[in-house]
């Protein structure tokens, strides 16, 4: 977004606004309020212009983007390094024998099942995938992404429970389950140390641009945007946690204030509780758009996947 024309706009919107209460008060001519809202007009549409482009310009400076790991302690940067200490890993575990496990066939009235009256064994992941650390190689980086069979923008979760019933002839995972969790992570974990690389087009603008405005909306009894912290006020102290820039790449995640693995929508929605505002639900469009404009915000060779992340 460019900022400079956006806040421009802005301003000079209230500038002509006081300029009409001004005549009014002063009883001016009728032209000259006519006058002061034609200017007003135009100076929204342009403002309506500069918002709605697709401007990719980022409000933190490329030199500047950080990764979340880097402003937690040392104490959690090492249960984060290692795979035999962090606790997400005990979600993983099960995320692995999901992936290799042949399940019964459900039965499913779905119109994205192939087939409703199916009986015996589905397939696992691994019978069509094979290991996960070289067929998953970098699919987590490019999500969320546009399902070319439903034109719908979906995540690595709903790509997974797509998988299940168009495929696998399985029931979907709950959102938020061990079992979604497990296996999100699992995938995931295939592209550690490899950039974000979500990109921005004709199929997806209208979704990015949903997200964009949902980042930089003030919202809650709080009044506050992602933006007021992630943008304006990371690295410094809010009750002793330093704020971050609010990047994505290392969730699934386990937090220790939670005691287990979540995703990122429930950290999306924590935050939306913390500033009073409406909790969008798990899987929601409002949070699938602004997933797709977080990823797309930690698109960069310094921010890469560190999924399982751990945080206080």
């Amino acid at each position: 977004m460019n900022t400079t024309l956006v806040r421009f706009s802005v301003c000079s919107r209230d500038l002509v606004g006081d300029w009409v209460n001004l005549a009014r008060r002063k009883s001016q001519s009728q032209k000259l309020i006519q006058l002061c809202l034609a200017l007003l007009i135009q100076m929204i549409s342009f403002c309506s212009f500069a918002i709605d482009s697709i401007d990719l310009e980022r409000l933190v400076p490329t030199q500047a983007l950080r990764s979340g790991s880097t402003f937690i302690s040392e104490d959690l940067k090492s249960l984060q390094r290692s795979d035999d200490l962090n606790p997400a890993f005990l979600w993983i575990i099960q995320g692995e024998a999901l992936w290799r496990k042949s399940e019964p066939l459900t039965p499913l009235n779905s119109s994205n099942a192939t087939n409703t009256s199916l009986s015996g064994t589905a397939p696992s992941c691994a019978s069509c995938h094979g290991e996960s650390n070289k067929s998953m190689k970098g699919v987590s980086t490019r999500y969320p992404q546009i399902d070319k069979v439903s034109s719908e923008l979906i995540n690595l979760e709903g790509r997974i429970n797509l998988c299940r019933t168009r495929y696998q002839h399985l029931a979907p995972l709950a959102l938020e389950s061990d079992e979604m969790l497990g296996i999100t992570a699992y995938v995931a974990m295939a592209s550690r140390g490899l950039p974000m690389s979500v990109r921005i087009d004709g199929n997806n603008e209208e979704h990015f641009k949903r997200g964009r405005s949902l980042y930089y909306t003030r919202m809650g009894q709080i009044n506050l945007a992602c933006t007021h912290c992630h943008e304006q006020n990371w690295g410094k102290k809010l009750q002793g946690e330093t704020i971050s820039q609010g990047h994505t790449n290392d969730y699934p995640a386990y937090r220790l204030e939670w005691q287990r693995m979540g995703s990122l929508h429930r950290r999306l929605r924590a935050c939306l509780s913390g500033v009073r505002a409406y909790m969008y639900p798990l899987g929601s469009s409002e949070l699938l758009d602004l997933e797709l404009f977080l990823a797309w915000r930690a698109s960069d060779p310094k921010i890469t996947v560190e999924t399982p992340g751990v945080r206080r």
